[in-house]
């Protein structure tokens, strides 16, 4: 398998490259007040927030640059899918002199948004690049955190705040042989920045998430004529048109005038978009009605149709179906095979509209039209192994193939804290009170882990919101809780035991609400084997986020124990 071996080399290259630094490769501790691990949205707002609040931090960041997933997420057609100009940070000194080429930028350009952030802010200044922090230990003698590097680097803190995102942790299923795959294969969350070429050759992707949809639609177009490229699909993606904007610099001066605005008007958002559900019922409404409403919201594209549609479009399986049979009707008008228009949109749903994310395609069904483009059934005929020249279903079809992409997701939500030996009060290690289920308080803290904090991760509002929006309301709860120990002479934030459970049974609650609730999905960890299935996403909104976390500051953090 040379690709993945080459990525993983490459990994290994620079640490020792990050070794070398030092003389014998060994490195004296640091002490700050607070260390960050994770170099994306939220650990540069945190950083630049503790900054100005006069405290002393770093970032520690596995990878060679500023980005988080932006950095690793390299792979063909990568692009946000939320829209403009909400996907960015908040901050005037950033947005002030920086203009986006579209409303759904690519890879490339996130990556020079954060080279611009750097500009502007410094943030390498203070950032420990290429160092994956393997162990963080709570020391009770005196309150601070020791965190160990796999490059030899070490820090001691005050805080450790770990910003991880939901998808840093990659998964890949069991499959028999995939070590013998001998043509080129990559994981979608550990690409080559330098692309791979796919032009004239045999491809496969395997998985159907977002990244999936994303890759296969811009392989199809890199391939050529003579290529041929093969889509394995387990589950259909109920993906939905982005309908691309492209923006002028012009156009942007007058937005920006009205940032200021816009960002606060996230807050009001369920999802921390510019948008959400419409007050309306879908059931109350008429044929006409629903028709009239279906095809606006089509048209205006993004998550619209999800998200700015009906109230109880995902609250009421009824009306979701309603929903899914105006979607499949649009995806068969452009899949002309038949058979590959019902692989990619039965007539009788997978699973519940929205119950699973769905993905912005830009022309992917329309790919499917061509006849080195095609879609393989593994459900029904599953992937029973790899082998040195492609993959061979249940059935015994062998796929010969030249280049694949796994597509196969994350551990997602708790994965990159699960891949931290992380100990907290009295040798207590976080993997095992994880174990059997995720407990935490605000989705920012967990029990008996005192001055640990994380962002976008675990029963927070998280993979239902805007990344940046949730990023900046918690790193501001979490620098303000800071200073307020500072200001009182504290040197220790716990949360109480009863008040994280009474979180994860409102967490609970408010799951059952919609139809993501009751649908299996990495939302609630079903498709990690052996890991808890439960709900892993607060979905009571932004807005009732915002005044749950805001009561706890304002009365003085009661839900913790301070000392």
């Amino acid at each position: 398998m040379p690709g993945m071996q080459r990525d993983i080399q490459e990994s290994t290259a620079r640490a020792n490259a990050d070794r070398a630094d030092s003389p014998n490769g060994v490195y004296p501790t640091e002490t700050l007040d607070a260390v960050i691990v994770g170099a994306g949205f939220a650990g540069v707002y945190i950083l630049h927030k503790l900054r100005k609040a006069g405290f002393s931090a770093k970032i520690i960041e596995a990878g060679s640059g500023l980005g988080g997933i932006w950095w690793w997420n390299a792979y063909p057609g990568a692009r946000v899918d939320s829209q403009y100009p909400i996907y960015a940070l908040s901050l005037p000194e950033v947005y002030e002199d920086w203009n986006w080429s579209s409303h759904y930028p690519d890879h490339h350009e996130l990556r020079a948004y954060f080279r611009h952030i750097d500009k502007k802010l410094s943030i390498s200044k203070d950032t420990v690049f290429n160092s994956k922090v393997t162990h963080a230990n709570f020391d009770e003698s005196n309150d601070l955190w020791q965190l160990d590097c796999d490059s030899g680097r070490s820090f001691k803190a005050r805080h450790f705040v770990a910003c991880l995102g939901f998808a840093a942790r990659r998964h890949f299923p069991d499959w028999e042989g995939l070590d013998s795959f001998q043509g080129e294969i990559h994981h979608s969350s550990f690409w080559p920045h330098e692309g791979v070429d796919v032009r004239g050759k045999r491809c496969g992707v395997v998985g159907t998430g977002a990244t999936g949809v994303q890759i296969t639609q811009e392989w199809a177009r890199e391939i050529g004529d003579e290529g041929n490229l093969k889509m394995f699909q387990r589950t259909p993606n109920l993906a939905c048109p982005m309908n691309q904007v492209f923006l002028t610099e012009e156009e942007q001066a007058e937005d920006k005038k009205r940032y200021p605005e816009l960002f606060n008007q996230r807050w009001d958002n369920y999802n921390g978009f510019l948008y959400q559900f419409q007050p309306e019922l879908m059931l109350d409404a008429s044929e006409e009605e629903r028709q009239k409403m279906f095809d606006m919201l089509w048209k205006m594209g993004g998550f619209r149709f999800l998200m700015h549609n009906y109230k109880d479009m995902t609250r009421d399986f009824k009306a979701n179906r309603i929903a899914y049979d105006y979607w499949h009707d649009r995806i068969h008008e452009r899949v002309k095979d038949e058979r590959k228009a019902e692989l990619l949109a039965p007539a009788e749903p997978p699973h519940a509209f929205g119950g699973k994310r769905l993905s912005l395609e830009q022309d992917f069904y329309d790919q499917f039209n061509r006849p080195n483009v095609d879609v393989i059934d593994i459900k029904t005929n599953p992937i029973v192994a790899f082998e040195p020249n492609g993959i061979r279903q249940q059935d015994g079809t062998v796929h010969e193939l030249d280049t694949i992409a796994l597509a196969t997701g994350f551990d997602s939500i708790t994965g990159g804290m699960k891949d931290i030996e992380i100990t907290g009060l009295g040798g207590e290690k976080l993997n095992d009170k994880w174990k059997m289920g995720t407990y935490t308080y605000l989705g920012m803290t967990t029990a008996r882990f005192p001055n640990f904090y994380f962002t976008y991760g675990p029963q927070g509002p998280t993979a239902f919101s805007n990344g940046p929006s949730c990023n900046e309301l918690q790193g501001d709860w979490i620098v303000a809780a800071m200073e307020k120990m500072r200001d009182n002479k504290q040197t220790r934030i716990d949360p109480k035991e009863e008040e994280e459970m009474r979180w994860k049974e409102q967490v609970n609650e408010l799951a059952k609400v919609g139809v993501r609730g009751h649908t299996n999905s990495w939302y609630n960890g079903s498709n990690i084997p052996g890991k808890p299935i439960e709900a892993l996403n607060y979905a009571g909104g932004i807005p009732v986020y915002i005044r749950e976390i805001g009561r706890e500051r304002d009365e003085g953090y009661p839900g913790f124990r301070l000392q």
